[in-house]
């Protein structure tokens, strides 16, 4: 089983080190570190843009502590996420865009056409009903648990946990 490690919000601005207090704005961004996806939060006074090599990045508030908050779920950030996978190698990140991907299914951006047996792999064949191309997704054969840990990994990557 592939083991995920994200860290919590710290609640304090990457660039200036200041706490994020409830209710403010926050810039979110997702870079790579060693081969993992690492999750920066960053003030409004702190950001600056995107960092070279941003994997993707969304705005947001900083919620009060232990309030329940709505999940909110954005499909255009996931769909660039999913897009931005495209063609990795790493198992993690294999197992990263299948999860998006059934994510984008459920919400019914992506439709499923077809499966096919390809290299001894199975391959779904999935559309997207707004821009109508289609993509092709390794189903990387996750246990249950494993599925899991991935769809945690892709909401805490997200702020959605």
């Amino acid at each position: 089983m592939i083991d995920y490690e994200i860290q919590a919000n710290t609640r304090r601005c990457a660039a200036t080190g200041q706490e994020l207090r409830a209710g403010e704005r926050v810039y979110t961004v997702l870079v790579e570190q060693d081969g993992k996806f690492v999750r920066q939060d960053y003030s409004s006074a702190g950001w600056q843009g995107p960092p070279d090599g941003a994997f993707g990045f969304w705005v947001g508030r900083v919620p009060a502590e232990g309030e329940q908050r709505r999940l909110h779920i954005d499909e255009d950030l996931l769909a660039d996420c999913f897009e931005r996978l495209e063609g990795q190698t790493d198992p993690s990140r294999i197992n990263f865009r299948y999860v998006v991907a059934l994510l984008l299914m459920r919400r019914k951006r992506f439709k499923f056409e077809e499966v096919r047996t390809e290299d001894e792999q199975e391959v779904l064949y999935l559309r997207c009903a707004r821009t109508r191309n289609q993509y092709r997704v390794v189903n990387p054969r996750l246990t249950d648990p494993e599925m899991n840990a991935v769809q945690e990994e892709v909401f805490k990557i997200l702020g959605w946990q």
